[in-house]
């Protein structure tokens, strides 16, 4: 993005901005999906931009979802994924379709939903997206009769299982968990929704996994709190990470444990040492130690 900005290239510098902001959509930073959004659209706009609108309004419109706010991400979502004229871009809206069948089927737009998932059944057909599978049997879950939707939530699950991703298989435990819950089986819901908590933290998704908290809290689950104190300045993924090095695990080592890369694992920690201001692996498992028995014994 700097490298088009500082080349004159404000259009595609507007595409990095939209695409910027659905990073920020999953990592739950509502500041900055506002910041890359709008300076997104203020491009897209008046030079007719679509794919950068159509990524900018998704953007915004997973940032609602995250949050809870899912009249306002139906209302955003609505017009870009139908067909037709002066809708979103062609290449994009297929995407967003599992995000407004989410919004729109728990606000009472169950015709609007499956309106969508017709078309994107179609899309499906295809191959062309490996997620979609789990994501049409996920949409099909919101918009079934109770007595259909467990084996639609499975079939989505089958069909992660077949699949790196675990923002999409989280999405899918935390809608299937909250349907558990409202089914009167909070055991079985906490098991998914601890499932999904786990894939939102390993991903960095904190606007969902604060979502996922919140659901378990519902369930009667009292332990599954953020990090407070001295804690909270580590992201949910920094701070699995600086566990794993605290008990002794090698770069490589905490790769393969958390199902990440061992250039990832190296980015975190270099965060993590200039966040805590820890020089070494023995200061950040002393500090470690210490926070963690002060969040226990306040």
């Amino acid at each position: 993005m700097r490298t088009a900005l500082g080349a004159g290239q404000r259009n595609l510098a507007a595409h990095h901005h939209a695409i910027l902001a659905l990073v920020a959509s999953v990592e739950g930073s509502q500041e900055a999906v506002t910041e890359h959004a709008s300076a997104a659209e203020c491009v897209a706009a008046p030079h007719g931009l679509a794919q950068a609108a159509t990524l900018s309004q998704w953007a915004r419109a997973r940032a609602d979802l995250a949050r809870g706010r899912l009249p306002e991400a139906a209302a955003r979502l609505g017009p870009l994924v139908g067909a037709g004229p002066r809708r979103g871009h062609f290449a994009v809206r297929m995407l967003a379709v599992p995000c407004f069948v989410e919004a729109a089927a728990r606000t009472g737009q169950a015709d609007a939903a499956r309106s969508a998932v017709a078309e994107f059944a179609h899309w499906t057909a295809q191959g062309a997206d490996p997620q979609a599978p789990a994501q049409l049997a996920r949409c099909r879950a919101l918009l079934t009769e109770p007595d259909e939707c467990e084996p639609l939530f499975t079939a989505a699950l089958a069909h992660h299982d077949q699949l790196t991703g675990d923002f999409e298989r989280g999405r899918t435990q935390l809608l299937y968990g909250a349907w558990l819950r409202r089914q009167r089986r909070p055991g079985e819901a906490r098991g998914r929704l601890r499932d999904a908590l786990v894939s939102f933290e390993r991903g960095g998704a904190l606007g969902w996994a604060a979502q996922t908290r919140g659901e378990l809290r519902a369930t009667g689950d009292a332990g599954q709190s953020e990090p407070t104190g001295s804690l909270a300045l580590l992201t949910p993924q920094q701070l699995r990470i600086a566990r794993c090095v605290a008990e002794g695990a090698t770069n490589r080592e905490v790769a393969l444990r958390l199902s990440v890369s061992p250039r990832t694992v190296d980015h975190h920690l270099r965060n993590v040492f200039a966040a805590l201001g820890v020089r070494s692996r023995v200061e950040l498992s002393r500090w470690l130690d210490r926070a963690e028995k002060t969040t226990a014994h306040p």
